[in-house]
């Protein structure tokens, strides 16, 4: 990063946008590796030769865009940016596990309920039946990345004491581990509830998901709405040839 040196080209563009181009464009070119601590604001300031306001001021704009995130006590560090599998069915827990980060969990809601007509009819059970209704907020390396609402069948969860943080892993237990389902992602902003829990701003990007999922004999065993962060966020598919 010893190159970020520069004289403002851009006649009337804040210096401060000039040093987050600049800085955006050393991350997107691979001279500073996701996950990376950015150098102190005053090494950028001594850098850029701009003054440490300046600096600060294009940080910040940097954190707002969700290309750096700024960690309390340790300093500020480029966002990872996670691709998600779109066409493989794994849970939360298992995709932070294999990226070598320590998943967890923060309890929104867990208890047993009768369902509404709609998650009824989405679960395709009597509007009698008993669900296990679950709502929590995802966490990867102790940063939130999204939160869940999923609603069980409450047969195919009869012990939410022994719900950890894993659903998928749980449901394993039982014998009740989804093989199939249908996912759909659409863009979408913020509340400001959702942009509270997910430490963004409100109004930012996030990815809503809907899925539903199938246990091998047919029978749906979840139905879940989630929220992640659009600015850590990427579903990716492989496409083949048909």
């Amino acid at each position: 990063m010893r190159d970020i040196a520069w004289t403002s080209s851009e006649e009337g563009t804040p210096l401060y946008l000039q040093l987050a181009r600049s800085l955006r464009e050393h991350i997107s070119s691979g001279a500073i590796d996701p996950g990376s601590a950015l150098p102190s604001e005053r090494e950028l300031s001594e850098m850029a030769g701009l003054s440490r306001v300046t600096v600060r001021k294009g940080i910040e704009q940097l954190i707002e865009e969700g290309v750096l995130i700024r960690k309390q006590g340790s300093g500020t560090f480029v966002a990872r940016r996670i691709e998600a599998p779109g066409s493989r069915l794994s849970s939360f827990s298992d995709d932070t596990r294999s990226r070598g980060e320590d998943p967890s969990v923060v309890w929104i809601n867990k208890s047993y309920a009768q369902p509404t007509e709609e998650e009824a009819a989405a679960l395709e059970i009597p509007a009698n039946a008993s669900v296990a209704r679950l709502g929590r907020v995802r966490l990867a390396g102790g940063e939130p990345l999204a939160i869940e609402h999923a609603v069980i069948p409450a047969q195919f969860m009869p012990d939410l004491g022994a719900l950890g943080d894993s659903l998928y892993k749980a449901l394993d237990v039982y014998g009740f581990r989804p093989t199939s389902g249908i996912q759909r992602v659409r863009a979408s902003l913020a509340t400001p509830t959702e942009a509270g829990i997910l430490c963004v701003k409100q109004n930012s990007e996030v990815l809503r998901i809907e899925r539903k999922t199938r246990i091998p004999d047919g029978r749906i065993v979840e139905f879940t709405r989630s929220v992640y962060r659009g600015d850590r966020y990427e579903f990716v598919t492989d496409l083949k040839q048909i």
